[in-house]
């Protein structure tokens, strides 16, 4: 399960209604413990290192998955079966970065190094130093860092950080990410910025790894050592801990062009791999239903090794994070349902695809590829039913199902096809979650997503296939079963209808709670611009004519190409305000009118 949002997603859950429905289970003798367990104790082995996206690991893992739904009879829906696709393995520095002062060269990772968001591009120019980087206006707080200097065509060295580093409460924080700084000098007109940090803000002076979350701000941006940009500041009379201090002391702005010429060029390497969904198809048993489907999905990815930036709680580990429940589980649980739809006669007048997603924990990336490039009509997908962490049913026989309201009647099938004395269930009606049914819900389609909580072993090393609670997994195939059943052979298609945001509730002001209520495309499929998945009803975005697919190009007459600049422009914005957004619908550009 994609570690975003997760935890806010059980909290909604607890408080929603837990049922019992009492009866005898029918189906728990027709799936096989042991081979549920032979599939769990693979996938989650030390074989495949924790199965991180477009590793070996995961590789292998999507072999085994496509090599078992063969032998029960289902085809791939096309092509070999494997969906593929790249996906960005890390960032690292080019071998063209340069530095130099009036000159006099420096040395790339010792001396200085690209960051993650830089594009790939060359400046020589002077350099103004702008303090922190704020041009804040608030009502109580304002500090304007570029009042009365032009950066226009220059680089501008920032400090990193806010003025009161101790205080976990500062006014500050919302304004001092990096790339927040950067966008906005950019916007401002600058050509690039060498970001320092101080003394007190980082008193080791280190270089963070690269991440690969970063979309670029189209100038090149470096971080540089403090003692280089003393060196710079040389001429000036003043050096990097003297500025720091005056600014934290007097809390106000201070900013100077150095008199100092740099020459710099910045390359960053994405370094893409490759990985794929599993993608197989049973056909349906009805001439006429046959060409109508339902999904039934979960993801085999995991979190490799875990370290830094990988999602793992086990922050100081490095070793393999095995996943049995996350997400071993719901792929043994697809495994065993595909088993036994195929081999029971009458079973499925539509057809059902099976489907296993990687790059769920990089962000649903596997799913939003899918829906995006998904080889059928999605139109015909009657139900869309994602497996993510069964198999940890605890000693109070909680299920969690959510998506319950997103067709008419949902509910209520699920209600009657559950028939057990052993399993609670808990119900949620929203179609959003953290994991791959909100791909498909983005798309109007009805899901339902069974989930058995998370634990203390979730993202981290000791999520093992010995803790799996196999009883319990063949009493959730038995309830999962009969309502795929229904939804697969019964006439009439659910008719779908909203249930709730397609998203979790984010705040993009900092502290102003400016926002359009949109479900913005957080995988970023859309290059050079931000799409919206879906549109919230009554929101500002939908009263000032927003559409879902709508592709926000610009905000107030700046640009967003991806969801980072989206959130920082939408920071800048207060409420009540009306807003100009250009967005392409259709292949031609839309202006939009939007009260906040």
């Amino acid at each position: 399960m994609n570690n975003q949002n997760a935890l806010s997603y059980i909290l909604k859950l607890i408080p929603v209604i837990s049922i019992a429905i009492l009866s005898s289970p029918q189906l728990n003798s027709q799936v096989s413990v042991k081979n549920l367990q032979n599939e769990i104790k693979y996938l989650s082995s030390d074989e495949l290192k924790g199965r991180l996206t477009g590793s070996e690991g995961d590789s292998l893992a999507a072999e085994f998955i496509k090599k078992k739904l063969i032998s029960y009879g289902l085809k791939p829906l096309s092509g070999d079966g494997l969906q593929r696709f790249k996906v960005t393995k890390r960032v690292l520095a080019g071998k063209s970065n340069s530095l130099s002062i009036n000159g006099v060269s420096y040395t790339c990772e010792k001396d200085f190094v690209p960051v993650s968001f830089s594009s790939n591009a060359a400046l020589e120019s002077d350099v103004i130093f702008a303090g922190y980087g704020f041009n804040i206006n608030e009502d109580s707080l304002k500090w304007n860092d570029y009042s009365g200097i032009d950066v226009k065509g220059k680089w501008v060295m920032l400090l990193r950080g806010d003025p009161e580093p101790e205080n976990n409460k500062s006014r500050f924080i919302q304004f001092s990410a990096d790339r927040d700084k950067a966008l906005l000098v950019k916007d401002l007109g600058a050509a690039g910025v060498l970001f320092v940090s101080g003394p007190v803000f980082d008193p080791q002076d280190t270089f963070e790894t690269m991440n690969s979350e970063g979309y670029s701000v189209d100038i090149p941006v470096f971080r540089i050592k403090k003692e280089l940009a003393d060196n710079m500041l040389s001429k000036s009379g003043t050096n990097i801990a003297s500025l720091e201090k005056k600014l934290n002391e007097t809390k106000k702005p201070f900013s100077f062009i150095s008199n100092i010429k740099v020459d710099g060029k910045a390359e960053i390497v994405r370094e893409l791999v490759n990985t794929r969904n599993v993608v197989m198809l049973l056909p349906g048993q009805d001439p006429k239903l046959k060409d109508e489907y339902i999904i039934i999905g979960g993801h085999f990815d995991h979190l490799g090794m875990g370290g830094p930036g990988s999602g793992s709680r086990a922050l100081d580990t490095i070793g393999i994070h095995h996943g049995a429940d996350d997400n071993a589980s719901g792929v043994a649980m697809m495994l065993e349902l595909a088993k036994k739809f195929a081999e029971t006669k009458g079973s499925h007048k539509r057809s059902i695809v099976c489907l296993a997603f990687s790059g769920e924990e990089e962000g649903l990336l596997g799913s939003k590829h899918f829906v995006d490039d998904p080889g059928i009509n999605l139109s015909r997908v009657n139900v869309m039913i994602n497996i993510d962490m069964v198999g940890r049913l605890n000693e109070t026989h909680n299920l969690q199902i959510g998506g319950v309201g997103t067709a008419t009647g949902l509910k209520e099938i699920v209600y009657a096809k559950t028939d057990t004395s052993f399993i609670k269930l808990t119900l949620s009606p929203e179609g959003y979650g953290p994991s791959d049914h909100s791909s498909f819900y983005g798309k109007n389609i009805p899901v339902l997503f069974y989930f058995t909580g998370a634990h203390m072993d979730y993202h981290t090393p000791k999520d093992t296939w010995d803790k799996v609670n196999f009883k319990g997994m063949t009493e959730i195939y038995g309830l999962i079963y009969n309502v795929a059943q229904d939804l697969a052979s019964e006439d009439s298609r659910l008719v779908y209808k909203e249930a709730g945001p397609k998203a979790q509730a984010v705040s993009y002001g900092r502290g102003k709670g400016a926002t359009l209520g949109i479900m913005p495309d957080f995988a970023g499929v859309i290059k050079n611009g931000l799409r919206a998945d879906f549109v919230t009803p009554g929101k500002p975005g939908a009263l000032g004519g927003m559409k879902k697919g709508d592709i926000i190009t610009s905000i107030n007459g700046k640009t967003v190409n991806n969801i980072q600049d989206y959130m920082f422009r939408m920071g800048q914005l207060k409420r009540g305000e009306t807003i100009s957004v250009e967005v392409m619908r259709n292949d031609k550009v839309v202006v939009l009118l939007i009260q906040l």
